[in-house]
């Protein structure tokens, strides 16, 4: 199972085999190109596909493309070009299912969009229950778990317009992890916390990751935190990827 992925004039390629994502790029001119056979057979070579990847970064400027990307990976966008594929499926052709397709894929962008009519309880009920077909019973033991990962269970009650920005964002992060997704993209979802949390929620994805086997997608525009969270990191400039490899390389 593997998935293709075209930005610009480049391929950015991620494998996914038992959950974990294998990353590489390949800069060339897609007319060279001899069909996907082609394009396998070059990326068969890389050395580093045979490094997992649970967490790449995405990491640039503003305006580099970085959360055009995660719509384009959601289909909230549609690609000019090129194909996307989830564990071997061609989710970018015409008449997939798009609810279904976004029912494996968690997302947390800059906005939050959590429901202001319903609690916080409810908010991580809820896409338990509607869309995964959970019982109210086990979302709640679910919810639970994932308020008390974020320290939310003091507010499971509150409805989000009595809740600070940062604790806004950390809902938003549980209610995109409770249905344990197959990916997590992530628009940087801890901007709006202070130092501290900050380095606390990173930690905390990074323990969630583990524990869920979730493959993780993050936008940044912090280059700490882009070399500290990620097993890959993917640079972008201009729609481009500049430079992609371990943060230890980078």
């Amino acid at each position: 199972n593997f998935s293709r992925w075209y930005l610009a004039n480049e391929t950015l390629a991620a494998f996914m085999q038992q959950g974990a994502m294998f990353f590489d790029a390949i800069r060339l001119n897609p007319s060279s190109v001899q069909g996907w056979a082609d394009l396998d057979a070059r990326f068969s070579s890389y050395n580093r596909l045979k490094s997992p990847v649970m967490v790449a970064t995405l990491y640039g400027p503003s305006g580099s493309g970085k959360s055009t990307l995660l719509r384009c990976i959601n289909l909230l966008e549609e690609i000019d070009d090129g194909e996307i594929f989830l564990e071997g499926q061609e989710i970018t052709k015409f008449g997939i299912n798009k609810d279904q397709i976004r029912s494996k894929i968690g997302s947390v962008f800059q906005s939050f969009n959590l429901f202001p009519h319903l609690t916080v309880m409810q908010n991580l009920i809820m896409p338990l229950n509607l869309v995964h077909k959970v019982s109210i019973n086990d979302a709640k033991i679910r919810a639970n778990e994932l308020l008390a990962r974020f320290n939310l269970l003091d507010k499971a009650d509150q409805y989000p317009d009595l809740l600070s920005g940062g604790q806004q964002q950390r809902v938003a992060l549980a209610r995109a992890a409770v249905v344990t997704p197959r990916v997590l993209l992530l628009d940087e979802p801890l901007s709006n916390l202070d130092a501290r949390l900050r380095l606390e929620m990173r930690s905390e994805l990074r323990r969630l990751q583990t524990a869920s086997g979730t493959a993780m997608l993050y936008v940044t525009h912090d280059q700490a935190e882009a070399l500290a969270l990620a097993d890959r990191v993917i640079v972008m400039r201009a729609g481009k990827i500049e430079q992609m490899d371990t943060p230890q390389a980078i």
